[in-house]
């Protein structure tokens, strides 16, 4: 709290402040002879001191005794030493309350996971200040946790959070603090990884280039099956199947051309870093939480290993077992060219079918079984550092 709020920090100045001793025998006395003890002059002194000691170290306790002075009734005549303190005080508590309340968003969804109230209170801020890029960063990385709640629009807004955030980071904004996230590259990925899980349906191409960002940081989203079964997922749904089905248009049922070789050249390539993504989801699927989404993984990976590998899985276990000592290699370039010496594939028999290779059997289906993680989500969340 003492960091979320350091704004309030008040200069050394404010010392001068402090009630003079002058000051204080000057004050006529009330008439009658009971006063409530916290609120003698002494008791006052006493609780101004203690505010003092307490605005750096404690501001909580800062603002409870803050409250205790301004709540004491006036002692006779204010004098101008005493109207200053508490318009201080009053000062400090108003920007206490209104730091307070633009962390307790953050409570809600980094501590109680209570995301509509979280996002809610995280759009009131936003309502007044638009550029806020703290809250956005919040609002943007938690996004993708968001679907369960089946709220279409909390989930539109979420999305919009986190491209604008992102935004602002790319054009050079920053934060003096990036907590309770570890620091800047951890806000990156999972902004970039709450984009990409939200827009993997509507735009998987695009989905893609997010979450292949996301998985490049030392995060815990690097360690998590689902954002490599979301990766093979885009690959699939999005480069693959484009150009699958161009493939189909432009040379099934006729003779196999060095056009048509090139083309099942690069769908090859595209279906290779599928086969290493659904290796490392299977890979990283090692807990007792990931058992039934881990069957679909490892049947995704089974299908296309065998469509590329003559319908064998010899070497796949061999796969899995190293994949994550290897760096995950990004979208590949496109080939203009056939290489000087290219892999032993074929294609279905006067290309009239799928792409294939080896005995020309294309997948039994055109989307295997888990190309999209099957169940919710679940990369660990960002670290909640409060």
């Amino acid at each position: 709290m003492k960091k979320l709020i350091t704004f309030l920090s008040i200069s050394t100045t404010v010392a001068i402040l402090a009630l003079p001793v002058a000051a204080r025998n000057l004050i006529a006395q009330p008439d009658n002879a009971f006063q409530d003890a916290a609120c003698t002059e002494d008791a006052k002194t006493a609780l101004y001191q203690s505010f003092l000691k307490n605005l750096k170290a404690d501001q909580a306790k800062a603002y409870e005794e803050a409250k205790k002075y301004v709540a004491c009734p006036a002692s006779g005549e204010v004098t101008e030493g005493q109207q200053k303190i508490i318009d201080y005080l009053k000062n400090f508590m108003t920007k206490y309350e209104a730091a307070t309340k633009k962390s307790d968003y953050r409570v809600k969804i980094y501590n109680e996971k209570n995301y509509v109230v979280g996002y809610a209170m995280g759009k009131e801020i936003l309502a007044a200040e638009p550029e806020n890029l703290q809250v956005l960063v919040d609002l943007g990385a938690n996004a993708y946790l968001l679907p369960p709640l089946k709220n279409a629009q909390l989930t539109a807004e979420g999305l919009g959070y986190a491209q604008k955030a992102l935004a602002a980071i790319d054009s050079g904004k920053t934060l003096d603090d990036w907590k309770p996230l570890a620091s800047k590259d951890e806000a990156v990925a999972y902004l970039n990884y709450s984009i990409g899980a939200l827009t993997l349906e509507k735009d998987p191409s695009a989905a893609l280039k997010n979450l292949l960002k996301a998985a490049q940081f030392e995060t815990l989203l690097k360690k998590s099956p689902y954002t490599y079964a979301y990766i093979a997922g885009a690959y699939e749904t999005g480069p693959y199947a484009k150009m699958s089905e161009e493939y189909k248009r432009l040379y099934q049922g006729k003779d196999e051309t060095p056009e048509s070789k090139l083309m099942l050249a690069n769908i090859n390539q595209i279906i290779d870093r599928m086969i290493d993504a659904y290796a490392r989801a299977v890979a990283l699927a090692t807990a007792a939480e990931y058992k039934d989404v881990k069957v679909g993984w490892n049947e995704s990976l089974t299908t296309w290993y065998k469509y590329r590998n003559s319908d064998k899985t010899d070497g796949m276990d061999q796969l899995v077992a190293g994949v994550l000592a290897k760096p995950l290699p990004p979208e590949p370039t496109p080939l203009t060219s056939l290489p000087a010496t290219t892999p032993a594939v074929t294609t279905p028999a006067g290309n009239s079918g799928t792409p294939g290779n080896g005995n020309g059997a294309a997948p039994a289906t055109s989307t295997p079984a888990g190309a999209k993680p099957a169940g919710t989500p679940k990369p660990d969340k960002p670290r909640n550092q409060r």
